[in-house]
């Protein structure tokens, strides 16, 4: 049995999209909303089973992976998250780079030699890498306009994996990849009026109206915090919304914190866009946080930790 695992963001999304455009197989899709990363832990793995494993931490699914691998399975694996130590076993393939300007979509563009390069540019735009993206992009030799475009794509993309469940999404990652996959170049996907492009364009525009009227509160030289209600599209919008205040502050790192209405919140944390490093390791300070170096997060913090995480994340940037 072929199993794709994958992050349900546009990173997750597109390196899957970029390996099944090269090698098309049948495969089980096992995705969840973007903080959904715990997934091999929901594949019932038998010998022989052949996992392909995409932008989810390894060590967040170690234990999960032990198994696999105990039972005989192979498994493909690419992302740039916090790894803990690398299990060595010779059906293990591991393809890890925690290079904080770099993206699963990117590693697996480098394996497969470019072959959907412009998919990989829009995945490095939808994880907020843009001055990587804009580079790529400019050599690729696209226009500033078509760079823009991809960038759109891209955010729109990653967009719609934010969500506490699948139901707060526009779309359920596994069927958005599906979409997407009719389309071996962005462009194909801008250019087609009845693609989820402009459905999700329309979305973003209204929950992001809704995001932009909020006033920080809390702000100070190295952080800046934001509070949104419990409500879906808040849940929809938090992760590009960190991604906005982060392009629009480099200096300052953000914090984007959605109530859950059951006495803790989902943190957002981007690190400062001119200094990414510690996002994962400030937020993996606290039960159900970690990430990587520019962008972590923390799935319920209590809001009585919240004056000792402000006060973490303040001490690290200063």
């Amino acid at each position: 049995m072929n199993y794709d695992i994958f992050n349900g963001d546009a990173d997750g999304i597109i390196s899957l999209l970029q390996l099944r455009l090269a090698n098309p197989i049948e495969s089980e899709l096992v995705t969840g909303v973007k903080r959904d990363i715990q997934l091999l832990e929901k594949v019932n793995v038998k010998s022989g089973d052949r996992l392909t494993v995409l932008d989810i931490s390894m060590e967040k699914n170690r234990y999960a992976l032990l198994d696999a691998l105990e039972v005989g399975a192979s498994v493909y694996y690419a992302d740039h998250h916090r790894c803990g130590d690398i299990p060595q076993d010779q059906h293990l393939q591991a393809h890890i780079d925690l290079d904080a300007n770099t993206c699963t979509a990117l590693i697996i563009d480098q394996l497969l030699e470019g072959q959907f390069h412009l998919w990989a540019i829009t995945a490095a735009f939808g994880d907020n890498l843009i001055a990587k993206a804009e580079q790529l992009a400019e050599k690729a030799g696209l226009s500033k306009d078509q760079a823009e475009q991809l960038n759109e794509l891209g955010t729109l993309i990653n967009y719609n994996g934010y969500g506490s469940k699948t139901q707060d999404l526009h779309f359920h990652p596994a069927n958005l990849y599906l979409a997407l996959l009719k389309y071996p170049n962005p462009f194909d996907v801008i250019a087609d009026s009845d693609s989820p492009f402009y459905q999700l364009k329309s979305a973003y525009r209204q929950d992001m109206d809704k995001a932009l009227v909020i006033e920080p509160s809390h702000r100070s030289v190295p952080l800046s915090v934001f509070e949104l209600p419990n409500s879906a599209w808040a849940r929809r919008i938090s992760g590009v919304y960190g991604n906005y205040l982060a392009n629009q502050a480099p200096d300052s790192a953000h914090g984007v914190l959605t109530d859950n209405n059951d006495g803790t919140y989902t943190v957002s944390l981007r690190a400062p866009l001119n200094n990414k490093l510690g996002a994962g390791d400030i937020c993996s300070q606290f039960d159900t946080g970690g990430g990587r170096a520019a962008a972590a997060g923390i799935n319920a913090l209590a809001k009585t930790e919240l004056a000792r995480f402000i006060k973490t994340v303040e001490e690290f940037y200063t």
